[in-house]
């Protein structure tokens, strides 16, 4: 049984995204209050498995969690995209007539609003959390409060899903990491079959330093996936470079770095792995 830990409660997006990814085993969820927990979950015990959400493709990069990687030691050995699905559920014994407010996270609310706009009548209060709306009203019992969650969340709290497909983007999907210490990192990836990294560094301050890198990985047909730059804290108008490449062939992929090495300043590969397909 593999030991997951995760950001949110049981029927979180993250919960989702961690069965998504280890389908057809068996895992236990250790359920984190925030990223900074599940790092230190995983520096407590070796042998967990932590899953972090990195981007989404309406509200872009969760930023904080690129720096609590980079901090963390750990190495990414997978990723899942996830499509993001919302649904409104509330108490069995409640329909539309009942129900005057609904509740969920701020972003959830926000990715609702021309369904919401729809339904005027309705309150729409902002909570910690989409899962935890959901189990919070069925705790408590709250009759006439309703809750915007993943419909396996409204399922998993026993709630009834009122409408399915609420959210106004249908393409929504949300990127997650896998990540782990590095001493397991080779018992949990075929290394042979990887065909994704993710890497970090800094430049010196010269001209076109970053063509030079980008150019040298065009060369070795290296695919740029992802460029995204964050201040380093305390050197005033320097940056760090996270970038995700994506390759056919690991020797070139391995000659690319290589080659940029020189060119970088304190570079590091966060990881290796094998690409998600985009869930449908």
């Amino acid at each position: 049984m593999k030991k997951i830990a995760i950001q949110g409660i049981h029927g979180s997006f993250h919960d989702i995204a961690a069965h998504q990814y280890f389908a057809n085993e068996q895992i236990q969820l250790d359920c984190c209050a925030t990223f900074e927990e599940l790092f230190e979950h995983i520096q407590l015990d070796p042998t967990a498995i932590g899953v972090l959400a990195i981007e989404n493709t309406i509200a872009g990069s969760l930023l904080h969690n690129y720096e609590l990687l980079c901090a963390s030691g750990t190495t990414i050995i997978g990723e899942h995209k996830l499509h993001i699905q919302h649904c409104i559920c509330c108490m069995p014994e409640d329909d539309w007539d009942t129900i005057s407010e609904v509740h969920s996270h701020p972003v959830a609310l926000m990715q609702c609003r021309q369904f919401l706009s729809n339904h005027s009548l309705l309150k729409a209060v902002e909570a910690e959390d989409t899962a935890g709306s959901a189990a919070f009203i069925s705790s408590n019992k709250k009759r006439g409060w309703a809750a915007i969650c993943h419909p396996d969340a409204a399922r998993l709290y026993g709630l009834k899903v009122l409408e399915d497909h609420i959210e106004d983007n249908k393409h929504n999907f949300t990127r997650f990491l896998v990540v782990t210490n590095p001493r397991k990192a080779d018992l949990l990836r075929p290394i042979d079959q990887v065909n994704k990294a993710s890497i970090v560094f800094s430049l010196p301050h010269a001209e076109g330093s970053l063509s030079k890198v980008l150019t040298i990985l065009s060369f070795y047909d290296i695919n740029l996936t992802k460029i995204q730059s964050l201040p380093i804290i305390g050197q005033e108008w320097e940056y760090l470079f996270y970038v995700d490449v994506t390759f056919n062939n690991l020797v070139r992929y391995r000659q690319a770095i290589d080659a940029i090495r020189p060119l970088t300043k304190d570079i590091k590969i966060l990881g290796e792995y094998i690409e998600a397909k985009t869930d449908k």
